[in-house]
């Protein structure tokens, strides 16, 4: 009876809404990321590693220049290169994407934990270094319920959902688009339309390191305000087994990523209930639960959804 209490208490609280915008907000940006790569036909299991390296070079210019927007700028532009190098193996020298995208996740691994030291002269975890600030929106804010879920909200959660819907139109309104779908699909039809197949791939690659890299950024500028080693824990991975429940649409990304996003409000919600009263030996198997939902949900999805037919198959031009 106590855990039914503490469940219904949770989905009538605002807070758990606004924990599970902000947990989504890092695996949004991952699973469009992972969308803009594979509808090219190109798979980028490398976007963990992008995360990381990311958050940790958001958080390096952010100490070096007092300002976290500089720092998310810096980590978009380390996560377009971490892209390039994962682009370059896979498409100009048509090595095994997963195998590439494997070494980029254990690269950013080992720098980040190598220049821990040498920058803030301690490994681990920095001190606070400064984070970005919650935009207040006061119209919203003084509406009932509503206003304590979206009325204060960092502002890299409003990028990501409009990020959404802008990839949408991109994806699925523009040309640019139409052919980005088309060499997924068909590379050599579309190679026969006069389409630059390996152009298109690299944009399609470049772009998914840009967005990681954002999420990447939210974890450490947007959320914490430090650097934690290996604190992306996994979510590069649950971003791509959201982009796959939502069937390679950012749309349906997006509802995954609310998904799992309420999975891990409803870690965080429980392990603070007061009527539980949840012991430290049982946490982790409370932290567990994102992922659980995650292996669930997309063992029950296996064989609904669709990938680009050509995704991860290089082309090779006769």
């Amino acid at each position: 009876m106590t855990w039914i209490i503490s469940i219904l208490n949770i989905f009538t609280n605002p807070l758990f809404y606004k924990i599970t915008l902000t947990a989504a907000t890092p695996f949004i940006f991952a699973a469009l990321g992972g969308v803009f790569s594979e509808i090219t036909g190109v798979v980028n299991i490398a976007l963990e590693g992008i995360m990381l390296l990311g958050a940790f070079v958001s958080i390096v210019f952010t100490y070096l220049t007092g300002s976290p927007w500089i720092g998310v700028l810096m980590a978009m532009i380390s996560g377009l290169g971490m892209a390039w190098l994962h682009a370059w193996a896979s498409i100009k020298w048509y090595g095994n994407q997963i195998v590439s995208g494997t070494a980029l996740i254990l690269l950013a691994q080992g720098l980040t934990g190598f220049l821990m030291e040498p920058i803030f002269g301690k490994p681990g975890q920095t001190d606070f270094i400064g984070r970005i600030k919650d935009i207040k929106i006061p119209f919203v804010k003084n509406i009932p319920f509503v206003g304590e879920i979206i009325g204060e909200l960092n502002p890299l959660v409003f990028i990501a959902i409009g990020l959404v819907f802008f990839s949408w139109w991109f994806l699925y309104k523009t040309t640019m688009g139409l052919r980005m779908r088309a060499v997924g699909e068909n590379p050599e039809a579309a190679d026969t339309l006069g389409i630059n197949v390996y152009k298109i791939r690299y944009f399609g690659v470049l772009m998914s390191g840009i967005l990681a890299s954002l999420g990447g950024a939210f974890l450490s500028v947007g959320e914490l305000g430090q650097f934690k080693e290996l604190m992306t824990g996994g979510r590069g991975f649950i971003a791509l087994a959201a982009m796959i429940l939502g069937n390679w649409n950012p749309i349906g990304a997006f509802w995954a990523c609310l998904l799992f996003g309420a999975a891990e409000a409803m870690n965080n919600q429980l392990q603070s209930s007061p009527i539980l009263q949840i012991s430290a030996s049982t946490k982790p198997l409370f932290n567990m639960l994102p992922f659980i939902v995650t292996i669930i949900v997309v063992s029950g999805f296996i064989g609904r959804t669709r990938a680009p037919a050509a995704d991860g198959v290089p082309y090779i031009k006769d």
